[in-house]
């Protein structure tokens, strides 16, 4: 098999067939990183529900709980793009360990703080360290995966770009959509059936395990300071200095608002109509659209271009979001909800590809972070309107806020487009950060 022609504009067509998933798996080393990450993933599925959930039953408001759960967000948007930027430069090691211990702590003083009927403030406070120290498991495995495989490294290849590259893109974010299909449900299910800190403990408890068990797996970790062949010469500058991270963070904060309001929005709902057990079944359903179109995308051998398939993903998510305000029927909301699910995977696995060729190997994880952070900050901004919509209007109010932000980030991509694309090998831009072709990391 032969990877994807390399994309000048938005002309990648790819006449070759895209190698599989099973050879993906088969890459020495992979499951070493895979098994751990899945499990120290899973606070970004489980965070904001479970902050949700455990401050709504103590303070009986949804906009209080969204407005901790977005202080959480907003803390780690914030803080995720230095922790990534660290971990390039000191390695995943360095940074995880203490990060992976602080968030735990963070997390108890957050349970016992909201159980004690503590005041709001207190809980902001201890939400800004919970969020501040959210592993950032998802960018530093897309980092491992384009470390193992950069350069063509057991693909046979050459020193180009390996072929298994956008099929790693595609798996990690099956990868996230499978955690989104588990974790809330799992929260909810803790949280409605033993304990509403249940889902919290949970998530503290997996954090701890996972994260450790990942950061022991050196073998696979990139480089600390890899900058690529032919890069030794090249400032060490932000990812955000390039106009394309730029743009992408942007759009990914629609993204954001789509698994806000979706959160909140549902909660809500189950709630109105007296069955809050639904909600992670129906939440579940709208992560496993997500999972399903994630597999199709990496399993498909694209002939159009990713600057045209994320204008048209993003299309497709704001048409589907469109509907979700005026439902008030369970199997409609689950039919629509699996809907809007679809047409998030390609989207974000398109973005999280683009980054492969706008960014050099030195800048990769904070690139990874500053997507995944504006994901967090769109989610806060969403969990804090759509709670205090359905607050003040019901249910159905609180999901206009995924249509609002993801018709926002479709019009700053088309306006923008032009930037997502890579520069010719050799020309410098942003700060003197130059646009190259992925490179070997080891």
């Amino acid at each position: 098999m032969v990877g994807p022609a390399t994309s000048g504009s938005d002309g990648d067509r790819a006449a070759a067939v895209r190698p599989g998933y099973g050879r993906l798996l088969r890459t020495p080393g992979a499951w070493t990183f895979l098994l751990p990450g899945f499990a120290a993933r899973q606070p970004f599925a489980m965070l904001t529900i479970g902050i949700v959930l455990l401050v709504q039953h103590t303070t009986g408001s949804f906009g209080s709980a969204g407005a901790v759960a977005a202080v959480t967000g907003v803390s780690m948007a914030f803080f995720a793009p230095q922790g990534g930027r660290l971990a390039d430069r000191f390695g995943q090691r360095a940074v995880l360990v203490p990060g992976v211990l602080v968030h735990t702590g963070s997390v108890t003083a957050l349970i016992t703080l909201a159980l004690a009927g503590a005041p709001l403030w207190a809980l902001f406070a201890a939400a800004v360290s919970t969020g501040a120290s959210v592993p950032q498991i998802g960018p530093m495995v897309r980092s491992r995966w384009a470390a193992v495989l950069g350069g063509g490294k057991g693909t046979g290849g050459s020193g180009g770009v390996s072929p298994l590259l956008p099929t790693a893109a595609a798996f990690e974010s099956v990868t996230d959509e499978f955690t989104f299909v588990i974790g809330p449900v799992l929260a909810t299910a803790l949280c409605t059936g033993v304990h509403p800190a249940a889902g919290l403990i949970a998530e503290a408890a997996l954090t701890l395990a996972g994260g450790l068990l990942f950061a022991a797996q050196r073998r696979t970790q990139p480089r600390p300071g890899a900058r690529g062949s032919g890069a030794s010469a090249e400032p060490r500058a932000s990812a955000l200095a390039v106009p394309g991270v730029r743009v992408l963070a942007v759009a990914f904060l629609g993204i954001g608002s789509v698994f806000g309001g979706m959160q909140v929005s549902l909660t809500a709902f189950t709630d109105e109509i007296g069955a809050p057990g639904l909600n992670g079944l129906l939440y579940g359903i709208f992560a496993a659209g997500n999972m399903l179109a994630g597999i199709v995308c990496g399993a498909v051998a694209w002939r159009t271009g990713p600057r045209r398939r994320l204008v048209l993903g993003y299309a497709g998510l704001t048409l589907a979001s469109s509907a979700l305000w005026a439902v008030h029927s369970v199997a409609l909301l689950a039919g629509l909800g699996l809907l809007v699910g679809l047409c998030v995977a390609p989207t974000l696995i398109t973005g999280y590809t683009l980054v492969e060729s706008l960014v050099p190997a030195s800048a990769r994880t904070e690139a990874f972070t500053w997507l995944t952070g504006a994901v967090a900050l769109g989610q806060a901004a969403a969990v804090t309107t759509a709670g205090r919509l359905a607050d003040a209007y019901g249910a159905g109010a609180g999901f206009v806020v995924p249509l609002a932000g993801t018709a926002l980030a479709l019009a700053t991509l088309v306006a923008l487009r032009s930037r997502l694309t890579p520069r010719a090998p050799g020309r410098v831009a942003a700060r003197g950060m130059s646009h190259r072709a992925p490179v070997t990391v080891d």
